[in-house]
């Protein structure tokens, strides 16, 4: 075994030192333990001291934040009747190096073993309250359960696994599942529930959407959607999320339809804003126009945008102009 190596199962460590007779420091390499990488050290002067820490460029390089560690700590000889030195249980927020070592008043020489038993570990909370623990895992056996049921979802809809509906598009048709339907959104759930003629026929006919359009609605109420098909469709998922009242949906494509205001979308924004409902928005719209006078790139569309506009909405935009304007 490798000096510094530091084997690991569970929660427990052990390091174990063949010949410290020469030396006055080691540290250990690193080993993991939770989430974080850890070293152990020992030092020899008066007393015989253990250090234990993290790593620190693990910390800076990934952003983690420091452990609240809640451990205890064990050192043996081998091939002598000593009884071992075992610590009492520490809690200690570990940074660095510094900010834990136990003093041990004994001359140890040759083979010795160093146990650590890590009891508990949170993730420092620096704003107070109590440290999350990261015993039981619940984020990394959600992640795997949630990526496993996606991963499912997918293939049948790919697949068209035990597809029970038909969605008729303007330009196709493609197969789809009641039950993942009706769950994610309560008009197909109504649909599917009344003796409506969806219900009777397994049909649906979605003849203002493309058949690449619908799939990538499908795609969003399986969880396989694409970012770039999500960006590629998001006015006619929009549409679609309105008239299903899928909320969810409905909100990210308001979040992205944010995100890349330009003179030369404002205006259909602002259209589909109003239609829409979407206050955000239009917000953000009207204050791309009026509070960041980015109006004056868009005079020659904003006539032909009135003759079409609704009147509330000319009012609404008016009113604005009359509070950009407002006399100091």
């Amino acid at each position: 075994m490798a000096e510094g190596k530091v084997e690991t199962l569970s929660r427990l460590a052990q390091w174990r030192i063949d010949n410290f007779a020469a030396s006055t420091y080691k540290r250990s390499d690193p080993f993991k333990i939770g989430i974080w990488n850890w070293h152990l050290s020992i030092e020899k002067n008066r007393y015989l001291y253990i250090r234990l820490f993290p790593e620190p460029s693990r910390l800076s390089k990934e952003q983690l934040p420091p452990p609240f560690a809640r451990f205890m700590l064990r050192v043996s000889t081998t091939g002598t009747n000593r009884r071992p030195h075992i610590s009492p249980v520490y809690e200690r927020l570990l940074r660095t190096s510094d900010d834990f070592v136990w003093p041990i008043d004994s001359c140890l020489q040759g083979r010795f073993i160093i146990d650590v038993e890590f009891l508990d570990l949170k993730i420092y909370t620096p704003h107070g309250g109590e440290g999350k623990s990261i015993w039981p895992n619940d984020m990394i056996l959600q992640s795997l359960a949630t990526q496993s049921t996606l991963q499912c979802l997918s293939r049948m809809l790919d697949e068209s696994i035990h597809a029970d509906v038909t969605i008729n598009t303007a330009d196709g048709s493609v197969q789809a599942h009641k039950a993942i339907l009706s769950a994610t959104s309560p008009v197909f759930h109504s649909m599917f529930l009344h003796d409506l003629r969806e219900k009777e026929s397994s049909i649906i006919d979605i003849e203002d959407m493309s058949t690449e359009s619908c799939k990538a609605l499908l795609s969003y109420l399986y969880g396989a959607i694409k970012q770039e098909d999500f960006w590629k469709h998001r006015l006619a998922l929009l549409g679609a999320a309105n008239k299903y009242d899928i909320v969810d949906l409905k909100n990210a494509c308001e979040e992205s339809l944010l995100e890349d205001i330009n003179s030369g979308n404002v205006l259909e924004r602002l259209q589909e804003a109003w239609l829409y409902q979407l206050n955000k928005l239009k917000k953000g719209c009207l204050m791309y126009l009026f509070d960041f006078g980015k109006i004056y790139e868009v005079r020659e569309e904003i006539n032909n945008f009135f003759r079409q506009a609704d009147r509330d909405l000319m009012l609404e935009m008016f009113q604005e102009v009359l509070t950009v304007w407002k006399p100091a």
